[in-house]
């Protein structure tokens, strides 16, 4: 009798140890903030949960624990006061070690995926830094290159990383709430090939399972877009931006035999005086023949835009998001030689052509409005 209570003393002993030993412990150092306090967030949808407020000794150091289930990996993302100072991808049985600066920026060790985690999150950072001076500086090409590589090393990354559930937040980046990195609707392959590969090892994962969420979303709009292309009802890679009313308009619901799409900035004089000297005499002589003008402004400054549009008395239709080159439509266009830059729409089909001077303007719409 006594042997059997050893025995099971022993084993309570045994599962206790192993217990603790599958409890993820994180480590950290705050540098600059002592007897401060941290807190431990976890990602739940597009948000972020509570889990504890841990507080740092006199040398900036804190300790938590906290239970991970087998196959179930968290993001977990600490927090001083509204500063992120440590984004983690923990797994059971992980101990990690973090040092942090109150700036945000951190290293940490002893969990592969959280290294990678950073390394995501600093290729991210490192390319909205260069693209928004790119943007901010009004280079468009430079900024339209910009994302094409960006997007590009992040499908060699999901393709290289997709047992990695590093992936998934690669696939949701966004360089602003109406610009996913991933926008095409042919994405949604890359959604689904990383979903599949991610759930042989994670069939239990909350986040793989938003990912399968997601990748028949946009599934669904492929499919949608892929019927409407073989139903001929679009010709052209349409847009709806705020006229100068604010009201959305549509490049399909223009009722013209000929729409050009313009795209121009409004802060610039040498564009403005294209609208004076090219475009108003040809609008003019063509409007009344079935020549619409869609203007797109990529100015980032609308109040700038709207004096240009309201002084110039520009009567063709004019729109403008305000994002500059970050808009959508700067890469739905392929916006890469500078700009004026213009398109034309004949009949409901995109010409190719693309139109960068007053002799190609004039040259294309008098040949198809004589």
């Amino acid at each position: 009798m006594r042997n059997y209570k050893l025995i099971l003393a022993a084993a309570a002993i045994l599962a206790a140890a192993s217990s603790c030993s599958d409890k993820v412990r994180v480590d950290g150092v705050l540098t600059g903030a002592p007897d401060s306090k941290v807190v431990f967030k976890r990602l739940a949808g597009a948000g972020l949960n509570v889990l504890d407020t841990v507080k740092t000794d006199a040398s900036g150091a804190y300790s938590y624990k906290m239970d991970i289930a087998a196959g179930q990996p968290e993001f977990i993302y600490v927090f001083h006061d509204d500063t992120k100072v440590a984004s983690l991808l923990l797994q059971k049985g992980d101990k990690v070690k973090v040092v942090s600066d109150i700036d945000g920026g951190f290293s940490v060790e002893g969990s592969e995926e959280s290294v990678k985690l950073k390394e995501v999150e600093d290729d991210f950072a490192d390319f909205l830094k260069d693209f928004s001076s790119a943007v901010d500086a009004g280079d468009t090409p430079a900024a339209s290159r910009k994302y094409v590589e960006y997007y590009r090393s992040r499908i060699k990354y999901i393709m290289d990383n997709s047992k990695s559930l590093t992936s998934i937040p690669v696939l949701f980046q966004k360089i602003n709430d109406d610009f996913p990195v991933f926008s095409q609707s042919t994405d949604a392959v890359h959604f689904r090939a990383v979903h599949d590969s991610l759930v042989t090892l994670y069939p239990d994962s909350k986040y793989v399972a938003a990912l399968s969420s997601e990748a028949e979303k946009r599934f669904n709009v492929l499919s949608l877009e892929q019927k409407l292309s073989s139903a001929n009802e679009a010709g052209f890679p349409d847009a709806e931006l705020p006229s100068i009313d604010g009201k959305k308009v549509k490049i399909s619901d223009i009722d013209s035999k000929v729409v050009l799409v313009h795209f121009w900035q409004a802060a610039d004089a040498a564009q403005k005086m294209f609208n004076q000297d090219v475009l108003i005499p040809l609008y003019k002589t063509y409007h009344p023949k079935g020549l619409e003008i869609y203007s797109v402004s990529l100015d980032t400054d609308k109040g700038v835009w709207a004096s240009t549009v309201k002084s110039q008395e520009l009567p063709w239709i004019n729109v403008c998001d305000g994002l500059g080159a970050a808009s959508p439509i700067v890469f739905t266009y392929n916006l890469t030689r500078g700009l004026p830059m213009a398109y034309l729409i004949e009949d409901g089909n995109l010409n190719p052509t693309t139109i960068s001077t007053d002799k190609e303007l004039r040259a294309l719409i008098s040949a198809k409005l004589k």
